[in-house]
């Protein structure tokens, strides 16, 4: 039996009360999936901006920053 039949046997013998609740997390796992879907997927119109931004840096030197850099002089 798969999955989608288990839920399916399970969810008949809830009152409509749970039922509903089941849908509403449903629901809300959809929403959690498209938003997730979203934000790891850039749109190609910020890859192009990503691309146009860092165009020429690619020959840039590196500075080189140490430890010390870091610490706060006072």
């Amino acid at each position: 039996m798969d999955t989608a039949q288990l839920i399916n046997d399970n969810l008949t013998r809830l009152s409509p009360t749970l039922q509903s609740e089941v849908l509403d997390f449903i629901e809300y796992l959809m929403f959690k999936k498209q938003r997730l879907s979203k934000v790891e997927q850039p749109s190609q119109e910020s890859l192009l901006s990503l691309n146009l931004a860092m165009r020429g840096m690619e020959d840039e030197k590196t500075p080189l920053y140490t430890v010390e850099d870091l610490r706060e002089k006072f």
